[in-house]
Protein backbone atom coordinates (compact mmCIF):
# COMPACT_ATOMS: atom_id res chain seq x y z
CA UNK A 1 0.00 0.00 0.00
CA UNK A 2 1.46 2.87 -0.76
CA UNK A 3 2.26 6.06 1.37
CA UNK A 4 -0.87 8.17 -0.52
CA UNK A 5 -3.36 5.60 -0.04
CA UNK A 6 -2.29 5.62 4.15
CA UNK A 7 -3.04 9.02 4.39
CA UNK A 8 -6.28 9.12 2.48
CA UNK A 9 -7.45 6.25 4.90
CA UNK A 10 -6.41 8.35 7.97
CA UNK A 11 -8.00 11.50 6.47
CA UNK A 12 -10.88 9.40 5.97
CA UNK A 13 -11.14 7.35 9.41
CA UNK A 14 -10.88 10.89 10.99
CA UNK A 15 -14.15 12.39 9.40
CA UNK A 16 -15.94 9.23 10.27
CA UNK A 17 -14.81 9.78 13.99
CA UNK A 18 -15.13 13.11 14.55
CA UNK A 19 -18.83 12.71 12.64
CA UNK A 20 -19.49 10.09 14.71
CA UNK A 21 -18.45 11.94 18.02
CA UNK A 22 -18.99 15.46 16.63
CA UNK A 23 -22.48 16.56 18.89
CA UNK A 24 -20.87 15.18 22.00
CA UNK A 25 -20.65 17.44 25.04
CA UNK A 26 -20.02 17.77 28.30
CA UNK A 27 -22.97 17.88 30.57
CA UNK A 28 -24.40 20.93 31.92
CA UNK A 29 -25.49 22.00 35.39
CA UNK A 30 -23.21 19.91 37.31
CA UNK A 31 -24.17 19.72 40.99
CA UNK A 32 -20.61 19.62 42.69
CA UNK A 33 -21.24 19.11 46.16
CA UNK A 34 -17.96 20.76 48.05
CA UNK A 35 -16.03 19.22 50.43
CA UNK A 36 -12.77 20.00 51.83
CA UNK A 37 -9.63 17.72 53.47
CA UNK A 38 -9.79 16.42 57.31
CA UNK A 39 -9.56 19.53 60.21
CA UNK A 40 -8.50 17.66 62.94
CA UNK A 41 -5.86 15.40 61.75
CA UNK A 42 -4.30 15.04 65.23
CA UNK A 43 -6.98 12.82 66.45
CA UNK A 44 -5.92 10.22 64.16
CA UNK A 45 -3.70 7.18 64.55
CA UNK A 46 -1.33 8.77 61.79
CA UNK A 47 -1.87 12.24 63.13
CA UNK A 48 -0.46 10.93 66.60
CA UNK A 49 2.19 8.98 65.04
CA UNK A 50 3.29 12.19 63.57
CA UNK A 51 3.41 14.46 66.57
CA UNK A 52 5.11 11.45 68.53
CA UNK A 53 7.66 10.54 66.10
CA UNK A 54 8.89 14.39 65.52
CA UNK A 55 8.77 14.28 69.39
CA UNK A 56 11.07 11.50 69.10
CA UNK A 57 13.35 12.96 66.59
CA UNK A 58 13.62 16.23 68.19
CA UNK A 59 12.55 17.54 64.92
CA UNK A 60 13.29 21.37 65.14
CA UNK A 61 10.78 22.08 61.54
CA UNK A 62 7.13 21.19 61.43
CA UNK A 63 7.42 18.85 58.40
CA UNK A 64 9.39 15.39 58.11
CA UNK A 65 10.09 13.71 54.88
CA UNK A 66 11.41 9.98 53.66
CA UNK A 67 12.96 10.15 50.21
CA UNK A 68 10.82 6.76 48.55
CA UNK A 69 14.18 5.71 47.10
CA UNK A 70 12.96 2.29 46.03
CA UNK A 71 10.10 0.67 43.98
CA UNK A 72 9.31 -1.26 47.21
CA UNK A 73 9.16 1.70 49.34
CA UNK A 74 7.01 3.54 46.83
CA UNK A 75 4.27 0.36 46.64
CA UNK A 76 4.62 -0.68 50.15
CA UNK A 77 4.09 3.17 51.56
CA UNK A 78 1.26 3.80 49.88
CA UNK A 79 -0.21 0.29 51.16
CA UNK A 80 0.59 1.41 54.28
CA UNK A 81 -1.52 5.07 54.30
CA UNK A 82 -4.42 3.06 53.03
CA UNK A 83 -4.65 0.33 55.55
CA UNK A 84 -3.82 2.73 58.34
CA UNK A 85 -6.09 5.62 57.30
CA UNK A 86 -9.03 6.29 59.82
CA UNK A 87 -10.90 9.00 58.46
CA UNK A 88 -10.23 10.54 54.76
CA UNK A 89 -7.74 9.32 51.85
CA UNK A 90 -7.38 11.86 48.93
CA UNK A 91 -6.02 10.99 45.73
CA UNK A 92 -4.67 13.18 43.02
CA UNK A 93 -3.27 11.61 39.76
CA UNK A 94 -2.52 12.12 35.88
CA UNK A 95 -3.17 8.14 35.44
CA UNK A 96 -4.22 5.25 37.18
CA UNK A 97 -3.79 2.65 35.46
CA UNK A 98 -6.18 -0.84 34.92
CA UNK A 99 -3.29 -3.29 35.57
CA UNK A 100 -2.17 -5.49 39.01
CA UNK A 101 -0.38 -3.24 41.03
CA UNK A 102 -3.57 -0.74 40.46
CA UNK A 103 -5.83 -3.82 41.36
CA UNK A 104 -3.91 -4.30 44.50
CA UNK A 105 -4.45 -0.68 45.30
CA UNK A 106 -8.13 -0.36 44.81
CA UNK A 107 -9.03 -3.21 46.28
CA UNK A 108 -7.24 -1.82 49.76
CA UNK A 109 -9.33 1.64 49.38
CA UNK A 110 -12.29 0.01 49.07
CA UNK A 111 -11.64 -2.24 52.21
CA UNK A 112 -10.89 1.65 53.81
CA UNK A 113 -14.37 3.12 52.51
CA UNK A 114 -16.06 -0.60 53.75
CA UNK A 115 -14.20 0.31 57.28
CA UNK A 116 -16.08 4.11 57.07
CA UNK A 117 -13.17 5.98 55.39
CA UNK A 118 -14.09 8.76 53.05
CA UNK A 119 -12.11 8.06 49.87
CA UNK A 120 -11.56 11.04 47.16
CA UNK A 121 -9.73 9.89 43.74
CA UNK A 122 -9.25 13.07 41.32
CA UNK A 123 -8.07 11.61 38.10
CA UNK A 124 -7.48 13.64 34.78
CA UNK A 125 -9.42 12.50 32.04
CA UNK A 126 -7.37 12.03 29.60
CA UNK A 127 -6.15 8.64 30.18
CA UNK A 128 -9.41 7.51 31.02
CA UNK A 129 -10.35 4.92 27.73
CA UNK A 130 -10.59 1.13 27.14
CA UNK A 131 -9.23 -0.90 29.64
CA UNK A 132 -8.16 1.89 31.73
CA UNK A 133 -11.97 3.16 32.16
CA UNK A 134 -12.26 -0.06 34.42
CA UNK A 135 -10.57 2.10 37.11
CA UNK A 136 -13.78 4.07 37.05
CA UNK A 137 -15.69 1.53 38.55
CA UNK A 138 -13.93 2.16 42.05
CA UNK A 139 -16.60 5.45 41.97
CA UNK A 140 -19.77 3.01 42.12
CA UNK A 141 -18.30 1.63 45.81
CA UNK A 142 -19.95 3.19 48.47
CA UNK A 143 -17.63 6.07 50.72
CA UNK A 144 -15.89 6.88 47.16
CA UNK A 145 -15.85 9.54 45.63
CA UNK A 146 -14.35 10.09 42.06
CA UNK A 147 -14.45 13.30 39.92
CA UNK A 148 -12.56 13.17 36.52
CA UNK A 149 -11.03 16.70 35.78
CA UNK A 150 -10.80 18.38 32.31
CA UNK A 151 -13.00 15.87 31.00
CA UNK A 152 -13.05 14.65 27.25
CA UNK A 153 -17.13 14.30 25.77
CA UNK A 154 -17.10 11.14 23.71
CA UNK A 155 -17.16 7.31 23.38
CA UNK A 156 -14.44 5.39 25.99
CA UNK A 157 -13.63 3.07 23.41
CA UNK A 158 -10.86 5.12 21.86
CA UNK A 159 -8.94 7.68 22.70
CA UNK A 160 -8.79 8.72 18.98
CA UNK A 161 -12.66 9.22 18.94
CA UNK A 162 -12.39 11.49 22.02
CA UNK A 163 -9.71 13.74 20.68
CA UNK A 164 -11.32 14.22 16.99
CA UNK A 165 -14.01 15.36 18.85
CA UNK A 166 -12.50 17.82 21.12
CA UNK A 167 -10.66 19.57 17.84
CA UNK A 168 -13.22 22.60 18.59
CA UNK A 169 -11.79 22.72 22.17
CA UNK A 170 -8.28 21.68 21.34
CA UNK A 171 -7.13 24.88 23.92
CA UNK A 172 -8.53 23.45 26.79
CA UNK A 173 -7.99 19.73 25.98
CA UNK A 174 -4.18 20.29 25.64
CA UNK A 175 -4.05 21.30 29.09
CA UNK A 176 -3.48 18.71 31.77
CA UNK A 177 -3.76 18.35 35.84
CA UNK A 178 -0.56 16.35 36.18
CA UNK A 179 -0.38 16.37 39.81
CA UNK A 180 0.15 13.27 41.83
CA UNK A 181 -0.59 13.34 45.35
CA UNK A 182 -1.55 10.58 47.98
CA UNK A 183 -2.85 11.75 51.25
CA UNK A 184 -4.13 10.20 54.46
CA UNK A 185 -5.83 11.44 57.25
CA UNK A 186 -4.52 14.58 56.07
CA UNK A 187 -1.22 13.67 58.14
CA UNK A 188 0.94 11.91 56.07
CA UNK A 189 0.96 12.75 52.28
CA UNK A 190 3.32 10.84 48.95
CA UNK A 191 4.25 13.11 46.15
CA UNK A 192 6.49 12.82 43.15
CA UNK A 193 6.47 11.46 39.49
CA UNK A 194 4.70 8.36 39.64
CA UNK A 195 1.49 7.03 38.65
CA UNK A 196 -0.36 4.78 39.61
CA UNK A 197 0.50 1.20 37.47
CA UNK A 198 2.52 -2.02 37.06
CA UNK A 199 5.58 0.46 34.65
CA UNK A 200 5.33 2.69 37.71
CA UNK A 201 6.16 0.02 40.22
CA UNK A 202 8.74 -2.72 38.45
CA UNK A 203 6.16 -4.90 37.67
CA UNK A 204 5.51 -4.28 34.18
CA UNK A 205 7.41 -7.06 31.37
CA UNK A 206 7.58 -4.48 28.31
CA UNK A 207 8.10 -1.09 29.90
CA UNK A 208 9.22 0.21 33.13
CA UNK A 209 9.60 3.89 34.13
CA UNK A 210 12.47 4.95 36.64
CA UNK A 211 10.89 7.45 39.28
CA UNK A 212 11.14 8.69 42.83
CA UNK A 213 8.84 9.89 45.56
CA UNK A 214 8.89 11.57 48.62
CA UNK A 215 6.45 10.86 51.83
CA UNK A 216 5.97 13.96 53.65
CA UNK A 217 4.28 14.11 57.74
CA UNK A 218 2.90 17.21 59.64
CA UNK A 219 2.67 20.68 58.53
CA UNK A 220 3.23 21.18 54.62
CA UNK A 221 0.80 18.02 53.96
CA UNK A 222 -2.29 20.41 55.13
CA UNK A 223 -0.45 22.69 52.05
CA UNK A 224 -1.08 19.35 50.12
CA UNK A 225 -4.47 19.03 51.16
CA UNK A 226 -5.16 22.59 50.46
CA UNK A 227 -4.15 21.87 46.96
CA UNK A 228 -6.27 19.17 46.31
CA UNK A 229 -9.48 20.62 47.78
CA UNK A 230 -9.06 22.96 45.53
CA UNK A 231 -8.75 20.84 42.18
CA UNK A 232 -11.42 19.03 44.06
CA UNK A 233 -13.93 21.82 44.11
CA UNK A 234 -13.09 23.43 41.01
CA UNK A 235 -15.82 23.55 38.22
CA UNK A 236 -13.31 21.61 35.46
CA UNK A 237 -13.49 18.81 37.85
CA UNK A 238 -16.81 16.47 37.07
CA UNK A 239 -18.80 13.71 39.66
CA UNK A 240 -17.67 10.41 37.48
CA UNK A 241 -21.32 9.49 37.43
CA UNK A 242 -21.67 12.51 35.58
CA UNK A 243 -20.14 11.69 32.50
CA UNK A 244 -20.24 7.61 32.43
CA UNK A 245 -22.78 4.89 33.76
CA UNK A 246 -22.33 1.55 34.66
CA UNK A 247 -24.05 -0.04 31.92
CA UNK A 248 -21.20 1.82 29.70
CA UNK A 249 -18.73 0.36 31.88
CA UNK A 250 -20.27 -3.06 31.93
CA UNK A 251 -20.01 -2.70 28.16
CA UNK A 252 -16.45 -1.50 28.45
CA UNK A 253 -15.07 -4.44 30.68
CA UNK A 254 -17.01 -6.99 28.37
CA UNK A 255 -14.63 -5.81 25.35
CA UNK A 256 -16.06 -5.48 21.72
CA UNK A 257 -17.17 -9.33 21.61
CA UNK A 258 -19.66 -8.55 23.81
CA UNK A 259 -18.33 -11.36 26.42
CA UNK A 260 -17.51 -11.34 30.01
CA UNK A 261 -14.00 -11.49 30.76
CA UNK A 262 -13.04 -14.95 32.24
CA UNK A 263 -13.55 -13.76 35.75
CA UNK A 264 -17.61 -13.40 35.65
CA UNK A 265 -19.56 -10.53 35.62
CA UNK A 266 -19.04 -7.45 37.25
CA UNK A 267 -18.83 -8.18 40.64
CA UNK A 268 -19.55 -5.80 43.46
CA UNK A 269 -17.83 -2.55 42.70
CA UNK A 270 -21.02 -1.23 41.24
CA UNK A 271 -23.84 -2.51 43.76
CA UNK A 272 -26.06 -0.44 45.54
CA UNK A 273 -24.59 -2.33 49.03
CA UNK A 274 -21.39 -2.34 50.52
CA UNK A 275 -20.22 -6.01 49.69
CA UNK A 276 -20.41 -8.30 52.08
CA UNK A 277 -17.95 -10.98 50.77
CA UNK A 278 -14.38 -10.26 48.84
CA UNK A 279 -14.68 -9.00 45.47
CA UNK A 280 -12.66 -7.35 42.70
CA UNK A 281 -13.12 -3.78 41.73
CA UNK A 282 -11.53 -4.97 38.37
CA UNK A 283 -12.27 -8.39 37.94
CA UNK A 284 -10.49 -9.92 34.93
CA UNK A 285 -7.11 -7.86 36.39
CA UNK A 286 -5.12 -9.99 38.58
CA UNK A 287 -3.62 -8.94 41.53
CA UNK A 288 0.12 -7.98 41.95
CA UNK A 289 2.68 -6.14 43.88
CA UNK A 290 6.54 -5.51 42.70
CA UNK A 291 9.09 -8.06 43.45
CA UNK A 292 10.32 -8.65 46.90
CA UNK A 293 7.88 -6.37 48.19
CA UNK A 294 6.37 -7.26 51.46
CA UNK A 295 3.23 -5.33 52.20
CA UNK A 296 1.90 -7.34 55.31
CA UNK A 297 5.14 -6.68 57.11
CA UNK A 298 5.95 -3.11 56.21
CA UNK A 299 5.23 -0.47 59.42
CA UNK A 300 5.41 3.01 58.55
CA UNK A 301 7.23 3.29 62.39
CA UNK A 302 10.15 1.93 60.53
CA UNK A 303 11.00 4.75 58.48
CA UNK A 304 13.46 7.51 58.87
CA UNK A 305 12.05 10.66 58.95
CA UNK A 306 14.58 14.22 58.54
CA UNK A 307 12.81 17.19 60.02
CA UNK A 308 13.12 20.03 57.62
CA UNK A 309 11.94 23.42 56.36
CA UNK A 310 10.06 23.03 53.10
CA UNK A 311 7.44 24.61 51.04
CA UNK A 312 5.31 23.25 48.59
CA UNK A 313 4.83 24.92 44.64
CA UNK A 314 1.42 24.28 43.58
CA UNK A 315 -0.49 25.63 39.96
CA UNK A 316 -3.93 26.38 40.81
CA UNK A 317 -6.60 24.84 38.70
CA UNK A 318 -7.26 28.45 37.04
CA UNK A 319 -3.80 27.31 35.14
CA UNK A 320 -6.29 24.84 33.21
CA UNK A 321 -8.44 27.52 32.21
CA UNK A 322 -8.61 29.72 28.69
CA UNK A 323 -7.08 33.01 30.81
CA UNK A 324 -3.92 31.37 31.92
CA UNK A 325 -3.50 34.69 34.08
CA UNK A 326 -1.16 32.18 36.74
CA UNK A 327 1.07 31.86 33.21
CA UNK A 328 0.75 35.35 32.11
CA UNK A 329 1.57 36.29 36.13
CA UNK A 330 4.93 34.21 36.09
CA UNK A 331 3.81 32.06 38.68
CA UNK A 332 3.28 28.63 37.96
CA UNK A 333 5.80 25.64 39.76
CA UNK A 334 8.29 25.62 37.03
CA UNK A 335 8.69 29.90 37.23
CA UNK A 336 9.05 29.25 40.97
CA UNK A 337 11.35 26.49 40.17
CA UNK A 338 13.71 28.63 37.96
CA UNK A 339 13.74 31.77 40.49
CA UNK A 340 15.29 28.98 42.47
CA UNK A 341 17.74 27.63 40.54
CA UNK A 342 18.29 31.41 40.11
CA UNK A 343 20.08 31.67 43.75
CA UNK A 344 22.27 28.60 43.14
CA UNK A 345 25.82 29.54 44.05
CA UNK A 346 27.74 26.30 43.03
CA UNK A 347 25.37 23.14 41.41
CA UNK A 348 22.15 22.71 40.10
CA UNK A 349 21.72 18.55 39.29
CA UNK A 350 17.97 18.24 36.97
CA UNK A 351 16.24 15.42 36.12
CA UNK A 352 13.68 15.65 33.84
CA UNK A 353 12.56 12.85 31.77
CA UNK A 354 11.05 15.55 29.39
CA UNK A 355 13.55 18.44 28.66
CA UNK A 356 12.10 20.68 26.66
CA UNK A 357 13.67 24.27 27.74
CA UNK A 358 12.92 26.55 24.93
CA UNK A 359 15.02 29.86 23.93
CA UNK A 360 14.47 31.51 27.39
CA UNK A 361 15.70 28.67 29.71
CA UNK A 362 18.61 27.78 27.21
CA UNK A 363 19.49 31.64 27.88
CA UNK A 364 18.76 31.61 32.02
CA UNK A 365 21.45 28.13 31.77
CA UNK A 366 23.82 30.26 30.25
CA UNK A 367 23.87 33.25 32.87
CA UNK A 368 23.96 30.30 35.72
CA UNK A 369 27.03 28.96 34.18
CA UNK A 370 28.40 32.76 33.37
CA UNK A 371 28.44 32.79 37.42
CA UNK A 372 30.17 30.01 37.65
CA UNK A 373 27.37 27.97 38.61
CA UNK A 374 27.77 23.77 37.44
CA UNK A 375 24.51 23.09 35.59
CA UNK A 376 23.93 19.28 34.85
CA UNK A 377 20.88 17.37 33.63
CA UNK A 378 19.93 13.73 33.35
CA UNK A 379 17.02 13.11 30.78
CA UNK A 380 15.99 10.56 28.47
CA UNK A 381 17.63 9.41 25.08
CA UNK A 382 15.89 8.53 22.02
CA UNK A 383 15.46 4.74 22.88
CA UNK A 384 14.22 5.35 26.61
CA UNK A 385 11.65 7.85 26.08
CA UNK A 386 8.41 7.01 25.84
CA UNK A 387 7.27 10.61 24.27
CA UNK A 388 9.03 10.69 20.70
CA UNK A 389 7.93 14.20 20.51
CA UNK A 390 9.31 15.37 23.52
CA UNK A 391 12.60 14.14 22.36
CA UNK A 392 12.72 15.86 19.53
CA UNK A 393 11.99 19.11 21.31
CA UNK A 394 14.88 18.38 23.57
CA UNK A 395 17.07 17.40 20.41
CA UNK A 396 16.89 20.60 18.47
CA UNK A 397 18.11 22.55 22.16
CA UNK A 398 21.32 19.67 22.48
CA UNK A 399 23.66 21.70 20.76
CA UNK A 400 22.97 25.23 22.13
CA UNK A 401 22.92 23.58 25.88
CA UNK A 402 26.34 21.95 25.39
CA UNK A 403 27.42 25.58 24.21
CA UNK A 404 25.92 27.22 27.12
CA UNK A 405 28.41 25.29 29.71
CA UNK A 406 25.17 22.44 30.51
CA UNK A 407 26.60 18.94 30.99
CA UNK A 408 24.05 16.58 29.48
CA UNK A 409 23.46 13.17 30.13
CA UNK A 410 21.23 10.52 28.80
CA UNK A 411 19.92 7.49 30.03
CA UNK A 412 19.72 4.12 28.61
CA UNK A 413 16.86 2.00 27.56
CA UNK A 414 18.89 -1.37 28.55
CA UNK A 415 19.20 -0.11 32.46
CA UNK A 416 19.89 -2.97 34.61
CA UNK A 417 19.48 -3.47 38.45
CA UNK A 418 20.95 -0.25 39.95
CA UNK A 419 20.83 -0.09 43.82
CA UNK A 420 22.46 2.91 46.15
CA UNK A 421 19.09 3.79 46.89
CA UNK A 422 18.99 4.99 50.57
CA UNK A 423 16.14 3.10 51.56
CA UNK A 424 18.14 -0.40 50.98
CA UNK A 425 17.29 -2.94 47.95
CA UNK A 426 16.65 -1.56 44.77
CA UNK A 427 17.44 2.16 43.57
CA UNK A 428 15.06 4.36 41.51
CA UNK A 429 17.21 2.51 38.95
CA UNK A 430 15.99 -0.60 38.83
CA UNK A 431 13.85 -1.44 36.06
CA UNK A 432 11.62 -4.72 36.28
CA UNK A 433 11.81 -4.95 39.71
CA UNK A 434 15.78 -4.65 39.79
CA UNK A 435 16.43 -8.02 38.32
CA UNK A 436 19.59 -7.83 36.25
CA UNK A 437 17.48 -10.77 34.08
CA UNK A 438 14.50 -8.34 32.99
CA UNK A 439 14.72 -7.56 29.74
CA UNK A 440 11.98 -4.93 30.03
CA UNK A 441 12.76 -1.26 28.68
CA UNK A 442 13.37 1.54 30.83
CA UNK A 443 12.41 5.15 30.59
CA UNK A 444 13.24 7.54 33.26
CA UNK A 445 10.53 9.78 34.84
CA UNK A 446 11.58 11.35 37.57
CA UNK A 447 11.43 14.41 38.29
CA UNK A 448 13.40 16.24 40.55
CA UNK A 449 16.04 19.43 41.28
CA UNK A 450 19.01 19.60 43.85
CA UNK A 451 20.43 23.16 44.33
CA UNK A 452 23.96 23.54 46.03
CA UNK A 453 23.29 20.26 47.66
CA UNK A 454 21.31 21.40 50.51
CA UNK A 455 18.40 22.32 48.36
CA UNK A 456 15.60 19.20 46.65
CA UNK A 457 13.15 19.78 44.85
CA UNK A 458 10.89 16.52 44.35
CA UNK A 459 7.61 17.02 42.07
CA UNK A 460 5.59 16.27 38.92
CA UNK A 461 6.86 18.60 36.69
CA UNK A 462 8.83 18.67 34.27
CA UNK A 463 11.57 21.15 32.61
CA UNK A 464 9.86 21.89 29.60
CA UNK A 465 6.97 24.57 28.44
CA UNK A 466 4.38 21.77 28.57
CA UNK A 467 4.98 21.92 32.64
CA UNK A 468 5.96 25.53 32.59
CA UNK A 469 2.58 26.99 30.85
CA UNK A 470 0.08 24.20 30.15
CA UNK A 471 0.37 21.31 32.84
CA UNK A 472 -0.69 21.92 36.41
CA UNK A 473 1.82 20.32 38.74
CA UNK A 474 3.11 20.07 42.32
CA UNK A 475 6.58 19.60 43.99
CA UNK A 476 7.75 19.62 47.38
CA UNK A 477 10.90 22.21 48.31
CA UNK A 478 12.78 20.55 51.37
CA UNK A 479 15.52 22.61 52.93
CA UNK A 480 17.83 19.68 54.12
CA UNK A 481 21.46 18.80 52.88
CA UNK A 482 20.91 15.49 54.44
CA UNK A 483 17.66 14.18 52.10
CA UNK A 484 19.44 16.64 48.84
CA UNK A 485 22.52 14.17 49.37
CA UNK A 486 20.95 10.81 49.46
CA UNK A 487 18.50 12.09 46.32
CA UNK A 488 21.84 13.23 44.56
CA UNK A 489 23.88 9.80 45.49
CA UNK A 490 21.18 7.97 43.94
CA UNK A 491 21.19 9.65 40.83
CA UNK A 492 24.27 9.75 40.37
CA UNK A 493 24.59 6.34 40.39
CA UNK A 494 21.99 6.56 37.50
CA UNK A 495 24.50 8.95 35.68
CA UNK A 496 27.43 6.93 36.39
CA UNK A 497 25.70 2.80 35.47
CA UNK A 498 23.45 4.17 32.73
CA UNK A 499 23.63 6.70 31.00
CA UNK A 500 25.86 8.49 28.20
CA UNK A 501 27.23 11.71 28.48
CA UNK A 502 26.82 13.96 25.37
CA UNK A 503 29.35 16.28 23.66
CA UNK A 504 30.26 18.13 21.10
CA UNK A 505 32.92 17.17 18.35
CA UNK A 506 35.41 19.32 16.84
CA UNK A 507 33.42 18.62 13.80
CA UNK A 508 29.65 20.12 14.59
CA UNK A 509 28.28 16.51 15.85
CA UNK A 510 27.42 14.97 18.83
CA UNK A 511 29.39 12.12 20.90
CA UNK A 512 27.60 9.71 23.26
CA UNK A 513 30.20 9.30 25.95
CA UNK A 514 29.68 5.31 28.09
CA UNK A 515 31.39 6.24 31.75
CA UNK A 516 34.63 4.24 32.35
CA UNK A 517 34.48 0.78 32.92
CA UNK A 518 31.11 0.52 31.47
CA UNK A 519 29.73 -2.36 29.81
CA UNK A 520 28.20 -0.43 26.52
CA UNK A 521 30.51 1.47 24.42
CA UNK A 522 30.63 5.39 23.16
CA UNK A 523 28.27 6.24 20.32
CA UNK A 524 28.18 8.42 17.51
CA UNK A 525 24.50 8.05 16.51
CA UNK A 526 21.29 8.52 18.72
CA UNK A 527 22.17 4.97 21.24
CA UNK A 528 20.25 1.84 21.38
CA UNK A 529 17.69 3.62 19.05
CA UNK A 530 16.01 1.79 16.57
CA UNK A 531 15.20 2.79 12.64
CA UNK A 532 11.47 2.66 13.34
CA UNK A 533 12.08 5.28 16.73
CA UNK A 534 14.70 7.59 14.54
CA UNK A 535 12.37 7.75 11.77
CA UNK A 536 9.68 8.63 13.67
CA UNK A 537 11.53 11.57 15.55
CA UNK A 538 12.60 12.46 11.88
CA UNK A 539 8.82 12.52 10.86
CA UNK A 540 7.42 14.80 13.89
CA UNK A 541 10.47 17.00 14.13
CA UNK A 542 9.06 19.83 11.44
CA UNK A 543 5.38 19.94 13.17
CA UNK A 544 6.11 20.06 16.92
CA UNK A 545 5.97 23.03 18.66
CA UNK A 546 7.93 23.50 21.51
CA UNK A 547 5.26 24.43 23.71
CA UNK A 548 2.84 21.43 23.09
CA UNK A 549 6.04 19.00 23.51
Amino acid sequence: MTLGHLVRRFLFAVVLAAWAVGCASLPANVDRKPSQALGTPEQTALGQFVAQRRAQDRGRSDSGFVLLDTIELAYESRLALIRNAQRTLDLQYYAIHADGSTETLLEALRAAAQRGVRVRVLLDDFNTVGKDAQVLNLAFVPNVEMRLFNPLPGSRESLVTRLVGSLHDSARIAKRMHNKMFIADNAIGITGGRNLGDAYFGVDGKSNFVDLDVLAAGRVVRDMSASFDHFWNDDLAYPMQTLVSPADLERLRKGPDGKDAPDGPLKAAAAAEPPKQKGSVMPDVAPATPARADPQSFDLRNLRFTWAPSALLMDKPGKIDRDDDEVNAGDTVVDGLLALMDGAKQDILIVSPYFVPGKAMVERFRKMKERGVRVRVLTNSLASNDAPAAHVGYARYRKDLLAAGVELHEMRAALAGASGGTGGGSGIGSAGGGSKGNTSRASLHTKAVMIDGRLAVIGSMNLDLRSQTKNSEAGLVIRSAALAGAATQVIDAMIQRGSYRVVARADGGLLWQAPPGADYKDSFTEPEATAKQRLLAGIIAPFAPDEML
